[in-house]
């Protein structure tokens, strides 16, 4: 990880935050966990909830709201396990905060991922939990809308996202593209970042 300056932005629906991952290093990683065959969306998950990790522990009860993560443990999956980058991009964060759900996510070819809304991803929901999203593999043909404008993600950059407006996906190259996104719980030092990285073009 290397640091980057504070980066601009319109609003603070897309915030860059001010460093930088090794992508050469993740997708070396991903190319080692790939699934066989893929077609349109596919999901390879680096930390999810236990009882999935370890099907010998108990379904945890049922939640009144499952927004912030609480609603059970989390685990470190095998496909982690044997991923040292990816543990250490993980780990930066959640020295500092913590982290529940942790995925890979590929979208093929000439895709698209229509438009929808996540309501319970952004900053401003109390007791929820925010998304990373860093991106591995891109091509110029993919483009990331939220609120209808394009978020210049660019591989290795990591931005939070306010994933409650609504976004969509258009990979309208010949490669895949992969996307590392983490789930994290906004406390004061994960609010500090965003703020601090936050500079509005009036």
């Amino acid at each position: 990880m290397t640091q980057q300056e504070t980066p601009k932005t319109k609003n603070n629906d897309r915030i860059k935050l001010p460093f930088v991952f090794d992508t050469a290093k993740m997708i070396a990683e991903c190319d080692i966990l790939k699934l066989e065959q893929f077609e349109y969306y596919s999901v390879i998950p680096l930390r999810s909830p236990a009882h999935i990790v370890d099907p010998s522990l108990p379904f945890p009860p049922p939640a009144d709201d499952y927004a912030d993560g609480s609603w059970t443990d989390w685990l470190d999956t095998p496909q982690l396990q044997k991923s040292p980058y990816l543990m250490s991009v993980i780990d930066y964060f959640r020295k500092n905060t913590e982290v529940t759900l942790v995925r890979l996510l590929r979208l093929a070819p000439d895709s698209m991922i229509k438009e929808h809304t996540d309501p319970t991803l952004a900053l401003e929901i109390e007791k929820s939990v925010i998304r990373l999203t860093i991106p591995i593999l891109n091509n110029d043909k993919v483009t990331f809308y939220l609120n209808d404008t394009p978020v210049p993600m660019q591989p290795g950059e990591c931005w939070y996202l306010r994933l409650s407006d609504p976004h969509k996906v258009t990979n309208l190259g010949e490669t895949e593209r992969i996307n590392l996104t983490l789930d994290i719980v906004p406390n004061a030092w994960v609010r500090k970042m965003i703020a601090d990285s936050q500079v509005s073009i009036e």
